[in-house]
């Protein structure tokens, strides 16, 4: 179990009503932001502290790993600036009904403030900068004293989580594909190849067979039993990108799931990146052996450059911890 401190000023009846964290990927010049990216390590179980205008007002518990999402249509104005794809997370959240605020605490939570990416200032004042970040176990203890039983019951309901699947990106995915089959721009042919693409059928999976003749993990390389993956998922890609072979690997289902939610990644090199958030006895009994070195071999030029966005905005490790 991991704990976390969100600041939820803008949002905070969105996120706590709808039961999920959401942030961009990154800022809005485009840099990388270590309270975003720390969405891409809660996993399942982990507690959050929830705080909006000076008050620790909500506890949440984690109920899924993190998928990529369209930014929430209920932000509105709060979320003008913001990209408009970013990472959610789905979470349980428990307002509290004695809510604490921690700027009449600091005696006691002031020193155990870390010293990089902490929530708070020193005189308890949030800090608006801040999205998501983790806290350790002796501050999330003192925050448990200060609740009391409203916290200690939610904190055993989280050890019995069960991990819940992203749960709408087939419905992101479709309304793309909506979108393409109504696109008359492009010629019916090209519609119909790159909605198949999308299921790693037609056009898309011809190129990628051009170069992949089997599954990069588990060796198998009977076609009907392979699925053309995308690199650049095909949400993320353009209509070129959708349809390019080299942005493809072929990779049994099960596989494919995991490459596709970011569970595992590859270096240019070929070394196989296993999540830190993944759970090892289901990736194992998924023929991957993350305690290996496995190397899976060279990839081409231009599949190194798509493998280097699903590494950056696909797979779920933050490169700020």
């Amino acid at each position: 179990m991991r704990y976390w401190w969100v600041n939820q000023n803008q949002t905070y009846r969105h996120e706590v009503d709808g039961g999920y964290l959401w942030s961009p990927k990154r800022n809005a010049n485009g840099g990388r932001n270590p309270f975003y990216d720390s969405m891409r390590e809660v996993s399942p179980g982990d507690i959050i502290f929830s705080f909006a205008e000076t008050y620790v007002r909500a506890i949440g518990i984690a109920q899924s790993y993190c998928w990529e999402s369209p930014k929430p249509e209920e932000f509105g104005a709060a979320g003008q600036n913001w990209e408009n794809i970013g990472w959610r997370v789905a979470v349980e959240f428990h307002p509290l009904p004695t809510p604490v605020r921690p700027k009449e605490h600091m005696a006691l939570l002031a020193p155990l403030l870390p010293a990089k990416y902490a929530p708070l200032q020193a005189n308890g004042n949030g800090l608006q900068s801040i999205y998501l970040t983790e806290i350790s176990a002796a501050f999330a203890g003192a925050l448990a004293s200060l609740l009391g039983s409203q916290y200690q019951i939610l904190q055993e309901a989280a050890l019995s989580v069960v991990p819940r699947p992203a749960d709408d990106i087939e419905q992101w995915e479709r309304k793309i594909e909506g979108q393409v089959a109504a696109n008359t721009a492009l010629a019916e042919t090209e519609r119909t190849a790159i909605i198949r693409a999308r299921r790693g059928q037609g056009l898309f999976r011809d190129r990628v067979s051009k170069i992949e003749q089997r599954c990069r993990i588990t060796g198998v390389d009977n076609p009907v039993h392979l699925v053309a993956s995308h690199c650049k998922p095909w949400r993320d890609a353009s209509n070129e990108e959708r349809l390019d072979g080299e942005n493809g690997l072929l990779l049994t289902p099960s596989i494919d799931h995991l490459f596709d939610r970011g569970f595992i990644s590859f270096e240019d090199n070929g070394r196989l990146l296993v999540s830190p958030v993944a759970q090892r006895d289901s990736l194992h009994r998924m023929g991957v052996e993350t305690q290996s070195t496995l190397n899976v071999g060279s990839f081409s030029q231009g599949q190194r450059q798509f493998l280097d966005f699903h590494r950056s905005s696909v797979f779920l490790k933050s490169g700020w911890k």
